[in-house]
């Protein structure tokens, strides 16, 4: 008998047109919905048949949670507007290029023109032990596979382990955090608004999710202030592929200067623990400071401070180091 592959569960689908009713959906039907905007990582788990929810709610009928529009000085981007549209949008590229470049370096185009904002900075994790099924702590066993001997670990995590290894995949979520975007969030309960620094958590926080976002909770909008906007940015993706790969690291910088000094900067770092790191003491360290290759090298020796290899991702210590000396730069170099 023929082995079938990619078969998804069944589950009853829902197509709301607003997001009124996506909430109503969600206060009825959680935790046995699941939220599918692109599509790009919910398909990889119903065809896995990892996840299996009850209730599919498809989002791609609600207008309102697409499309870019100003707000303040700043934009405010809907959760379902897509990476391409994001990439290629006159005031992103004026105000906040470092969106663009960030939106522009995920995966292909294909996906680009599927994939949403929401999407990207929503996803789980790309830890194989956990996506391929095993009970780990993420999933609600009692061991990390990925941190044991014999583990294949070289992507994951150096920085705020805790139980679980597994690193948040996200290009556009450090972007969005130097960016001091904001998150708006709608339930049943009301609206909330939090910080895209907030907006991201480690397992110490709940090992279980990789946001704060309840399961009857749905992100509506980024808002992204004028704080940054015109500023220098930096954002650089390292990856094995040159194409569809998520980052084995990757860094997003915001930074305005005064005489020559650093007035101001936001850093950050990705896929080198569980959620985004904004690198304060980094921050700290650099305001006041020229721009200059000592500046730059105090800078990468704090970033990596209390980092921890495992068996394979020894080389992500030495790559972040590296990753902020250019970001402090503002230019791509051999170190």
């Amino acid at each position: 008998m023929a082995v079938i592959h990619d078969v998804m569960p069944a589950f009853e689908l829902f197509q709301p047109e607003s997001t009124a009713d996506v909430v109503t959906l969600l206060d009825r039907y959680s935790p046995d919905a699941w939220v599918m905007a692109g599509g790009m990582d919910s398909f990889d788990w119903l065809k896995d048949r990892i996840k299996r929810p009850r209730v599919v709610i498809d989002l791609s009928r609600v207008a309102e949670l697409r499309g870019i529009k100003e707000r303040d000085g700043g934009l405010e981007i809907g959760a379902a507007t897509t990476l391409t549209e994001i990439v290629r949008h006159p005031q992103v590229r004026e105000k906040f290029m470092l969106l663009a470049e960030a939106a522009e370096l995920v995966a292909s185009p294909q996906i680009r023109n599927q994939g949403t904002l929401g999407g990207n900075v929503s996803q789980d994790t790309r830890c194989w032990y956990y996506r391929a099924g095993w009970t780990c702590y993420r999933a609600g066993g009692n061991i990390c596979y990925a941190d044991t001997p014999t583990a294949i670990n070289r992507e994951h995590a150096i920085l705020e382990a805790d139980r679980c290894v597994a690193v948040n995949p996200s290009d556009t979520a450090p972007a969005l955090i130097a960016l001091d975007a904001q998150m708006v969030i709608a339930s049943a309960r009301g609206q909330r608004v939090i910080g895209a620094e907030e907006f991201f958590i480690g397992p110490g926080t709940d090992i279980t999710r990789m946001t704060v976002l309840a399961p009857d909770e749905l992100l509506t909008a980024i808002r992204i202030p004028a704080t940054w906007a015109g500023a220098q940015f930096y954002f650089e993706k390292v990856r094995d592929r040159n194409v569809w790969d998520f980052p084995l690291l990757n860094v997003a910088s915001a930074t305005t200067y005064m005489g020559g000094r650093i007035e101001r900067t936001r850093i950050v770092v990705n896929a080198a623990a569980a959620r985004p790191l904004r690198l304060h003491a980094v921050e700290a360290a650099v305001i006041g400071q020229p721009r200059s290759e000592a500046t730059a090298e105090r800078a990468g020796q704090i970033a990596i401070q209390g980092a921890q290899e495992l068996r394979y991702n020894g080389y992500k210590i030495p790559l972040m180091r590296n990753l902020v000396k250019r970001a402090i730069r503002g230019q791509r170099g051999d170190t």
